[in-house]
């Protein structure tokens, strides 16, 4: 992991990639739990059978915006930024799927910081590019243009 002091250090992060997280195995009971709270039990993602004949996947496969909401997750693990009280979730400028993440496949997040603007004294707005890989494939899953707010 990656430690970064304070604000003016991060500031001087921009345009470099912070790091990876380390992978992930998404099993079907993850993705079984975010069909259940997400009110979204499409078949290619919860029934197995039906996955093995029909899915050109061979399997089933998570939700896109499960492999989204993994975000947070990987950016715990990538950097910790020390002498700051809070950061938040502002938004998502862009995300694409460009490919489908199977039932137990590894996944890992890289990030690249792209911009970091201050806003006010003791604030600073980041603008991610968050790049989630699936081990052993070429294309990413999840390429997404994330926004936080991080307050001192």
């Amino acid at each position: 992991m990656r430690v970064i002091n304070g604000l003016d250090e991060l500031d001087a992060l921009a345009g470099t990639e912070l790091g990876a997280s380390d992978w992930l195995t998404i099993t079907q009971d993850m993705i079984d739990r975010f069909a259940d709270v997400t009110l979204d039990p499409q078949w290619i993602h919860v029934d197995a059978d039906r996955a093995a004949r029909e899915s050109p996947y061979g399997t089933t496969i998570a939700h896109g915006f499960l492999t989204l909401s993994l975000i947070p997750h990987f950016r715990q693990q990538i950097a910790e930024v020390r002498g700051v009280a809070r950061a938040i979730n502002y938004g998502v400028n862009k995300v694409r799927f460009p490919s489908a993440v199977r039932r137990d496949a590894r996944v890992r997040g890289v990030q690249t910081l792209l911009t970091t603007t201050r806003v006010a004294a003791g604030t600073i707005r980041l603008t991610s590019q968050f790049v989630v890989e699936v081990e052993g494939e070429t294309k990413p899953a999840c390429v997404a243009e994330t926004v936080t707010m991080v307050f001192a």
